[in-house]
């Protein structure tokens, strides 16, 4: 395992960072600030990507014909950990640059690459994913959103539910059914929908509701479709072959690193021993005690990570054990988000006597689902015990 970056990756950090550092206002990089600026954030954010894009820092490991960088993964692991580390906002297209873009890149059509990718880079675009559906979570063969070809076109009536970034996207790329099979992972095509008209109303047929979590955000939404029109040519992949579509699409997140992640949640540690001070508890034996448990937990995730970043810099395939990585990085996020309860008490729910710690709040709460999303926690341990360790079924 490599524990260190060579030369050209440390150059490209301290050329990133030089970056940031004139371009990234301080205010931006404060503790609550995007929650303060709601809905007038996105568009912040958005074109504060575009500009990134266009000083090459963006698509760090996208080849340079469909204008990337070129760059290693210990380089992209470099990026998106200074991110982190500068505090720099969230990306406003993160399906569309993790999953769609490099899909597209691997079986797209000349057309699809070239009216897909680059406008998805520079944020011209915002994509969302169309896969769960009311009675097709974790058991997605199960999607019955159906859509039926009628002449050059598909026709589709059903519903599409915890959709991410659905109520700032004007495309999404979805699974659909188009024919039964007796294997239900059969019949299902990957299909591209307009969701708005260039104007930002919705399209024919679409409507698009918001789903407020137990945090207030609406990071989600549900989409109906009521006999919404698609041509032929918005298939990616082939007809019936969604299934697979989707393997491919999904095997672009599963074999990073968490680096990114251990950086975050070594931030959110380091303000929880700051809460602790505050409130005076930094001197409790048993808490300082369940800090150095989440800090041994975290540098296990390092070792981790890097473990991870040196196979796939050495072409390795990740295949099953990637699920090792999902279960570390989420279960160890729930632990520091339980040690957040426990130093900040009651307020943890309710702010109280000049105490905002909503930021943590709101990450404590969010980490609750990291363990179901993505595939959750038990799925995760049936797929190493069986592809990783070998046991039984």
């Amino acid at each position: 395992m490599d524990l260190s970056f060579n030369e050209a990756d440390e150059q490209f950090r301290a050329e990133f960072r030089e970056w940031l550092a004139a371009n990234l206002p301080m205010e931006w990089r404060e503790r609550g600030f995007w929650r303060r600026q709601g809905e007038a954030g996105f568009e912040m954010r958005r074109q504060w990507e575009a500009d990134k894009a266009k000083a090459g820092f963006a698509g760090i490991q996208w080849p340079k014909e469909y204008g990337g960088r070129g760059g290693t993964p210990a380089q992209r692991a470099i990026y998106d950990e200074e991110m982190v580390r500068h505090r720099a906002p969230l990306t406003v297209n993160s399906l569309g640059l993790t999953f769609l873009a490099p899909t597209v890149m691997v079986i797209g059509t000349d057309e699809q690459k070239r009216d897909i990718i680059k406008p998805l880079l520079h944020n011209e675009v915002i994509w969302c994913q169309g896969f769960s559906e009311p009675n097709a979570g974790s058991d997605l063969a199960s999607l019955q959103c159906r859509a039926e070809l009628d002449g050059d076109e598909y026709v589709i009536n059903g519903q599409k539910i915890w959709t991410s970034n659905a109520m700032h996207a004007s495309k999404m790329f979805g699974l659909f059914r188009t024919s039964t099979e007796d294997k239900k992972h059969r019949g299902i095509t990957m299909l591209l929908v307009d969701l708005r008209n260039p104007d930002g109303s919705f399209a024919p047929g679409v409507d698009i509701r918001p789903l407020k979590q137990m945090s207030g955000a609406s990071d989600f939404g549900e989409v109906f479709f009521t006999d919404v029109r698609v041509p032929r040519s918005n298939i990616i992949g082939k007809e019936g072959g969604g299934w697979d579509v989707a393997m491919l699409l999904l095997s672009f997140e599963r074999g990073a690193s968490a680096l990114p992640q251990y950086a975050a949640f070594r931030r959110e540690v380091d303000d929880i021993v700051e809460l602790a001070k505050t409130v005076g508890r930094d001197s409790d034996a048993l808490l300082r005690q369940k800090i150095a448990s989440s800090v041994v937990e975290l540098e296990c995730l390092r070792y981790h990570s890097l473990s991870v970043l040196t196979q796939v810099e050495q072409g390795k395939e990740l295949g099953a054990s990637s699920s090792m990585t999902k279960l570390q990085w989420s279960e160890t996020h729930q632990d520091i988000g339980e040690l957040f309860t426990d130093v900040a008490g009651l307020a943890h729910q309710v702010s109280g006597d000049g105490l905002d710690v909503t930021d943590l709040q709101q990450s404590f709460l969010w980490s609750r689902s990291e363990t179901i999303w993505g595939g959750s926690s038990q799925i995760q341990r049936n797929i190493v015990s069986e592809l990783v360790l070998g046991l039984p079924r």
